[in-house]
This record gives C-alpha cells, structure tokens and sequence, in this order.
C-alpha cells in the first residue's frame, strides 16, 4: 500500500466511524424485534452463501469445506439462533429487590447499548470470530465497526460483501486494511474495542483504549496445557486431543499447545495418539494430499514454526512423529516431540501450529507447578478418572476454561462464558456473556414521594440522629 493510498483509506474509516457515530442514536429508540430481525437476515444470507464461504477460506489456506461448517459456519448461525430465542429476555429489565435501608424504592436494571463498536477479527478463524462478536453486538442494540485480519483477503473481501447486502452502513461498516488502519481505527474514541489476537498486540489495543476510556474485551491466548493422568482413559484421550490440536493445522487459540504426560502411560499413549492424528487428517498416511488437513497462513508463520521445531531438536528434543515440511504451498506434517529441554522455545512460547510438545512427569505436584510457573492460559484441559486429581487442578490452577476429558469444545457451548484470565484475556463472550459485554449494564432507582427511611440520616445531625445510627450499625 503506497503512502496517497494509506492516507485515503485512514480517512475513509474515520468517516465511516463518524457516519456510525452520528446514527447510532437511532439504533437506541429501535425495538428488539428491530434487531432480531437483523440477526435473521444476516443467518438467511450465510445459508444462501454457504458455498462461497467455503471458497473463501479454501483460498486463504485450504480450510477443509466441512471444516469450515463444523467451526466457523455452526458457531456463528448457533449464536444467532441462541439470541434470537433470548433476546426478548435479555434486554427485559431485571427488577432488583430493595434492601431494608431502600425500602420504599424500587429498582432495576437496564441493559443499553455501548455505542460504536470495534471489532479487530483475527485470521485463524476468520469467519466466526469477526460474526460471532457482531452477533453479540448486533444484540446488544450498537453500530459496528470490523477491522477483519488482512492475512486472510478473501474471507476480509467476503466480510465485507455480506455486511453491505445485510446491513445498511449506519449499522455495520468493515473497513479493510493493515496495521496502519488498525493504528488509525484505534485513535478513535469506540465505545467498546473487542479483540481477539495475541497478548502481545493485546496490550497495544488495551493501552490505546485507555486514551478514551473506552471498555475492552480481550480474547487471547497463551500455553494451553492438557494433562493426561495416569488413570485416564487412554483411547479416548487420545483421540480428543489429536483432533483439537491439529484441526486447523494447529493455528487454534484454545488448541492443546502442549502435553503433561504421567509417565506410566506416556508409551502408552504416544502410539494411540499418533494412530488417531494420520486417521482424522491424512490420506493413507499422506497428509500432503489430504482433504482434511489445512495449510499455515502465510509464510512469515510458516518460518516461524520450522525455526522453533529446529530449535527444539538442536536442544535434543525426539521427534516421536514428523515428516516433511514444504515452503511453497504452506505444507506443514504433524509434529509430536518428546524429551523437550526446558530452554526450548517451544515451551516458552505459543505454538499456533501442527507441533504438539508431550512434557513427561513423575507426581501431579510437579504438573501444576510447570503450568503454575507459566502466564495464565485461555484453557486448560486434564484426562482422568480419579475425582481427586480433577479437583487438585481445578482448585490450585487457574484459566480462562476448563475442560475434563475433553478438549476445546467449550467454544460451542452457547450458554457457557467464553474468554481468558489476566494474560490470556480480559472479559467474556458468547451467548448472553457476549450480549453483556456489548451492553452497559444501567442501574435505575426510583423513589417514592414524602417522607423516605433514608431521611433519618439527614443532617443536622442532632442526639436522636445518633442513637438511631448506633441502633442501625448494630444490625450489620
């Protein structure tokens, strides 16, 4: 993009954030059918296009088509059937009951909209985590802003079609571009950021919005730890884990990003997991050719990854499982390590790929001091059987999710809070958390005429005011 390009496209978006600004006042007085039925057209249009979304993200790094239904197409028509059915519900005002100093009041809570919102999609699932958070906005009664991720150009340029014949442009406008617009978008005074990306860019998004005191959610990431304890049921683990790792070549926030093995069943384990990797995503052990196995994004995470793969076998870690890796077309085999030293970069930082680290350990104290040594992952996932161990890591662990005997599936769980902890992110999405997150949460209090319970605290403060604050205090 030449400097006359950049200009024009800063100062194209900061007249569409304008033209969000100065209607978004309509979109307060509109009824909540207003919205539900924004929310059908947006659903009716993804099942009309359904096929060009798959085109979409097979361009963009060969997103399998069935894939793209089961993660990124079911997750966003399920949050727009999830709020349609509530929405009635959610944006009812909650009456709060009066305490005994309020008596004579009566309150409750209204749920209004933010504003004008920002949405910064990211690129590894670049459909449904750019719809997701604009059904939760939509929701929430504001105007939308989307800035989707210029690593994958055809579902941004697709984004950007379906907003123009869905909505009009005083409710949702995407502004394409790089991280020069995205610098430029955040000098802008939103009224709510959602980000879903890396820590490090979070903190970017998180200290300009500080600027204009505007609210922040942050969905990020981090080393997700999965724990397979020695009770654990082993078929199973390994299949869940193999799928929730590899899917999407790996490039999955909530992915596995590294295994904490008992040690008397990591040989156990190791064979099954492996078995299960080449049945999901290889064609008779070719992964190469396979339909169901997805490409790196570009080559700069290509690099990426073969450089810490390189690093953890010049530091004597084993390829238990592996094979060629292939620069042009973004191919990248499964990876399975064991024997990692702890100076190896690929237990230090997020993987984001097909690279699976499997971490042995002797007692369940020293798993949770390695994940307790390390910042607060997105999730955390622990197989076993034993109702013991199950609470240990619950309660002496902390993450934005856990899953028992299970991976990553949370995600579509439509009534379960989704989002991180400290630097693994900040607020909670999906279903009604989404439509919260969207919403200011507006505490009304309506008093009643005459004399009222709280006046025998006004001043002047005489002898009677302070027996009856004396007898007061004494009933808390």
């Amino acid at each position: 993009m030449d400097t006359l390009e950049a200009v024009n496209l800063v100062v194209e978006t900061e007249s569409a954030f304008r033209k969000l600004q100065a209607d978004v006042k309509l979109l307060r007085k509109e009824p909540v059918a207003k919205r539900i039925e924004r929310l059908k057209k947006l659903r009716k249009w993804i099942h009309a296009n359904r096929a060009s979304i798959h085109e979409a993200m097979h361009n963009d790094f060969r997103k399998p088509a069935l894939e793209v239904d089961g993660v990124e197409i079911f997750h966003v028509l399920n949050e727009i059937q999830h709020a349609t059915n509530n929405l009635d519900n959610w944006t009812a005002p909650k009456k709060i009951d009066a305490p005994f100093t309020m008596l004579g009041t009566r309150s409750w809570v209204y749920y209004e909209p933010r504003g004008v919102c920002l949405i910064i999609s990211p690129w590894n699932y670049p459909f449904s985590l750019a719809v997701g958070p604009l059904v939760a906005a939509l929701s929430a009664g504001n105007a939308v802003l989307i800035k989707p991720s210029e690593l994958t150009p055809h579902v941004s340029a697709l984004l950007k079609r379906m907003c123009n014949e869905v909505f009009e442009q005083s409710n949702v406008i995407v502004v394409e571009g790089d991280a020069q617009i995205a610098s430029a978008l955040l000098k802008l005074p939103f009224d709510h950021i959602f980000f879903t990306g890396s820590p490090a860019v979070g903190k970017i998004i998180m200290k300009a919005a500080a600027e204009h005191l505007t609210s922040v959610t942050l969905e990020l990431g981090g080393k997700s730890p999965t724990i397979v304890t020695a009770s654990a049921n082993l078929t199973d683990a390994a299949k869940r884990i193999a799928v929730s790792k590899f899917i999407n070549n790996g490039q999955t926030c909530i992915a596995p990003d590294y295994l904490l093995v008992d040690e008397k069943v990591t040989e156990k384990l190791l064979p099954k997991l492996i078995n299960e990797v080449k049945s999901m995503f290889s064609n008779n052990g070719d992964f190469e050719t396979s339909s169901s196995y997805c490409r790196i994004v570009n080559e700069k995470h290509f690099n990426r990854l073969n450089t810490v793969l390189q690093d953890a076998l010049d530091r004597g870690a084993k390829l238990e499982f592996g094979g060629k890796v292939e620069a042009q077309s973004r191919f990248f085999h499964p990876m399975i390590l064991s024997n990692l030293s702890i100076e190896s970069r690929l237990l230090d930082e997020e993987i984001f790929g097909p690279i699976l680290p499997v971490v042995t350990y002797r007692t369940l104290d020293e798993a949770i001091e390695l994940i307790n040594s390390k910042p607060k992952p997105l999730a955390l996932y622990v197989y076993t059987t034993k109702a013991g161990d199950r609470k240990r890591v619950l309660a002496e662990t902390s993450a934005g999710a856990v899953c028992i005997n299970e991976s990553a599936i949370h995600f579509l769980h439509s009534n379960l809070p989704f989002g991180g902890v400290n630097n693994s992110g900040l607020g909670k999405s999906h279903g009604y958390y989404g439509f919260l997150a969207f919403s200011n949460e507006k505490p009304v209090l309506r008093q009643k005429s005459g004399r009222t319970m709280i006046q025998l605290f006004y001043p002047p403060y005489t002898r009677i005011s302070k027996i009856i604050m004396d007898w007061f205090l004494k009933l808390f």
